[in-house]
């Protein structure tokens, strides 16, 4: 487990797996805010998280281009 999520409180933690959990907070600005990769915050989202709650935000965040900054920006331009 990386340093920097042993190194958060429970608050932090849980103040990242509400961020996750939204629509519109994307994994850029999760890192802006709290310094943690996509792949940290999975890892702290893996620990947090009953299996089943895992299972249900992966399946949810991996189909929303909302999630991912470029993604997102990417389908706004081609649909205009």
């Amino acid at each position: 487990m990386s340093q920097k999520i042993k190194n958060f409180s429970d608050a932090e933690a849980n103040a990242v797996v509400r961020m996750a959990w939204e629509d519109r907070t994307t994994f850029d600005q999760i890192k802006e805010r709290t310094g943690l990769s996509e792949a940290e915050v999975i890892k702290l989202m893996r620990r947090k998280l009953k299996p089943g709650s895992f299972c249900l935000w992966r399946k949810r965040v991996s189909g929303r281009i909302t999630k991912h900054r470029k993604l997102f920006e990417r389908h706004i331009k081609s649909s205009c």
